[in-house]
């Protein structure tokens, strides 16, 4: 139980600098734009907090991924008050592609099976259009519900 805890652990530090090179990437495309117009020690109080939201939103979609609905716009709300009117578009346009990078990649990772300790899920959908979190079947890529959908696959 030791070895496999170790190896969550390596996972989870593995994906914390991951989400980190993320909310950097997002906080360098948009820390230009902080309003330019403010106090030089009130403009570096901006750049810190708009840093601190990127990396608080990262953190947040790394350790709970399943249940953070629409982190873009939530980051968005939080930072966008440092910035003038004439930058809004832009800064929302760059933290809607950093986080749909940042999502795409935990969703790979949640695939993959990384988050759950190294068990992998079914890649199908349910009705409602979520992921299945059933385990697939061994040697497969879908869960008993779903191994229909690999007899059409192989046969194609």
């Amino acid at each position: 139980m030791g070895a496999r805890d170790t190896v969550i652990e390596e996972y989870a530090a593995q994906l914390q600098a991951c989400m980190y090179q993320y909310s950097r990437a997002i906080y360098r495309s948009i820390k230009d734009l902080i309003d330019p117009y403010v106090a030089p020690e009130l403009h570096l109080e901006y750049r810190r907090s708009v840093l601190e939201q990127c990396e608080q939103t990262m953190e947040r979609l790394a350790r709970d991924p399943l249940y953070f609905a629409k982190p873009d716009r939530a980051l968005f709300q939080d930072i966008r008050r440092y910035f003038p009117i004439t930058a809004q578009a832009e800064v929302a346009w760059a933290v809607k592609e950093g986080v749909a990078a940042a999502v795409a990649f935990i969703e790979e990772q949640i695939e993959a099976g990384a988050l759950d300790g190294g068990v992998a899920r079914c890649r199908a959908t349910t009705r409602k259009g979520k992921p299945c979190q059933r385990t697939p079947l061994p040697e497969r890529d879908y869960c008993p519900s779903h191994q229909h959908l690999e007899r059409s696959k192989v046969a194609a």
